[in-house]
């Protein structure tokens, strides 16, 4: 298989990458390594996968229309998997149109490519944000998702909508993932489990939103990247009943909750790190953040009977896995 996965660079772009990699497939990456957050970190990703003889990278901007007409022209993909996107919620509400770029315009290039090029299967991030001010837990694919609360979240709605309509007009097989957090070594920077680490050991006190009245649905980055293998192996088809939310009579679509299932408060997971490091935070407990939400879990249970997915990891062995890599990378 020769699959595209765009934000190579990234946390999961590039455990993806070198998965695919080892089982044999060939990937052609694209990143534009954007300086959201440490360019050398992507840069380090990279590393680990250039020196293999059948990744390809390319340095390029999926909002770049010219270029992405180029990738596709140029080769031919069985699947697309698109992870390239402008990140976080919170960042949404300082610089919106970098999201509307990444997240609206450039997935637009990625569905035209696809379309053109006769894709086999499109494989997309959407996120748990979606479910915006849904308070029923767990969130279930079959839930409404018309309350974003950011704009990130309403733009990774807007995808799933993007991705129905191109599959309905053209029969391209398309599957979002929703990530519920998403955690593990080689990490975001941006993403808590970082900033706590960075905070602990500087002796700084760490933010606390919601002064720590928050549950998350915490999933290693390895079992997502196992949902992500499953599912790239298995393109969309229509659906044999009525629509759903999840599910489509008239085109091959479906989306996926793609999590560990569990809810882990916020400060049981800040203690499990402190017991990694052997080191006793300094809280500083700060309101709620706009855009963000109190708690999330998934209902994973269509991944698990349509596709076997089942993760594995546990919160503390997950965490101790991140201290060990972050010591390791940073500190020796």
């Amino acid at each position: 298989m020769h699959a595209m996965i765009t934000g190579v660079a990234g946390f999961i772009g590039a455990n993806l990458s070198l998965r695919l990699l080892e089982r044999g497939d060939t990937v052609t990456g694209v990143d534009n390594l954007n300086d959201y957050y440490d360019v050398s970190l992507k840069e380090a990703r990279l590393a680990r996968l250039i020196p293999r003889e059948q990744f390809d990278f390319i340095k390029a901007d999926i909002s770049d229309k010219g270029e992405m007409q180029r990738i596709f022209s140029d080769r031919q993909f069985d699947a697309v998997v698109n992870l390239a996107a402008q990140a976080g919620v919170r960042h949404s509400i300082e610089n919106p149109a970098a999201y509307i770029d990444a997240n609206l315009v450039g997935f637009g290039h990625i569905l035209e490519g696809c379309r053109h090029s006769g894709v086999g299967h499109l494989v997309y991030a959407s996120s748990s944000s979606v479910y915006g001010s849904n308070t029923n837990l767990p969130f279930s694919e079959k839930d409404n998702v018309d309350h974003p609360i950011s704009l990130y979240a309403a733009s990774k709605k807007a995808n799933e909508l993007m991705a129905h309509a191109y599959a309905h007009l053209y029969g391209i097989p398309t599957t979002g993932l929703r990530f519920f957090t998403v955690y593990g070594p080689w990490g975001r920077p941006d993403m808590a489990l970082f900033k706590f680490t960075r905070g602990i050991l500087g002796n700084e006190p760490i933010p606390v939103f919601n002064r720590g009245q928050m549950v998350r649905d915490f999933t290693y980055v390895d079992d997502i990247v196992e949902g992500v293998v499953r599912v790239i192996d298995q393109p969309a088809e229509k659906s044999e009943g009525t629509n759903e939310p999840d599910r489509s009579a008239s085109a091959p679509w479906r989306i996926f909750n793609i999590g560990n299932s569990r809810r882990v408060p916020l400060m049981d997971y800040i203690q499990a790190l402190e017991k990694a490091l052997g080191k006793q935070a300094k809280l500083d407990l700060l309101p709620m953040q706009d855009g963000d939400v109190p708690a999330t879990e998934a209902d994973i249970t269509s991944l698990q009977s349509d596709l076997g997915y089942r993760p594995k990891v546990a919160v503390e062995e997950g965490i101790q896995r991140f201290v060990d890599w972050y010591l390791s990378y940073y500190l020796t």
